[in-house]
């Protein structure tokens, strides 16, 4: 299958990914933010770092960019969409994810291996997960605290649209633990911590994160075909 890994200025796990989708079975296609060009991609992955460095909000400038007209049309359509850590902030500043990030409460950069607990294994990004399986990948992150309204809340949790947990500790302070969530289709998943870091045990992370990577076509068709 055809994932693309779109590259913004100031992003710095593209290649990561680009191997995990590699390690995954998978094709990794290179996008680049100022096209207006998806190139027939199954999928699309919003890696980690640091879009337009920061500024303003995380994200909020990433969101703008040309190729993000076409991802938010076509996650609309059911194209699946994984934004991981920077990319889930995109994700929420493009209204695909409800709810924003903030500083970390001890506003304090943390980098760990962080255990999740897989909640919810019916999206197109973590069916290779069993439901409640518990995984360890690195977490790096400067404001990943997840918040949203009390409504909002309640809503994620009583629709199963809490998609990880964080297990053990709260590492920046996110409601109710959560450590990533998803649309109501289940296409689009918004992941703090960084499963392309653990997708080889010669990184010393394991292999706990690669299930995020093996997207069957089968499970992107999927979802496309049931929005279309």
């Amino acid at each position: 299958m055809k994932i693309g890994v779109i590259t913004f200025p100031g992003t710095l796990d593209d290649v990561d990914a680009q191997r995990a989708v590699r390690v995954g079975g998978n094709e990794a296609v290179a996008l680049w933010h100022g096209d207006h060009d998806l190139q027939g991609v199954d999928a699309v992955i919003l890696p980690g770092g640091f879009s337009y460095g920061d500024y303003l909000r995380c994200g909020a400038i990433s969101r703008f960019a040309p190729i993000m007209t076409e991802v938010i049309e076509g996650a609309q359509k059911g194209l699946p969409v994984l934004g991981i850590c920077n990319g889930f902030q995109m994700l929420v500043e493009s209204h695909l994810l409800p709810g924003g990030l903030l500083r970390n409460d001890h506003l304090k950069f943390i980098c760990r291996d962080q255990k999740l607990r897989i909640e919810n294994n019916s999206t197109a990004w973590t069916s290779a997960f069993a439901k409640d399986q518990e995984i360890v990948v690195p977490l790096k992150n400067g404001e990943g605290q997840y918040v949203a309204d009390a409504d909002t809340i309640k809503r994620l949790e009583d629709e199963g649209r809490v998609v990880a947990r964080y297990l053990d500790v709260n590492p920046n302070g996110s409601v109710n633990d959560i450590a990533g969530i998803t649309n109501e289709a289940g296409n689009v998943v918004g992941l703090m911590p960084h499963p392309e870091h653990a997708v080889e045990t010669l990184t010393g992370s394991g292999t706990d994160g690669l299930g995020f990577f093996t997207l069957p076509l089968a499970i992107a068709s999927q979802f496309a075909s049931a929005s279309a």
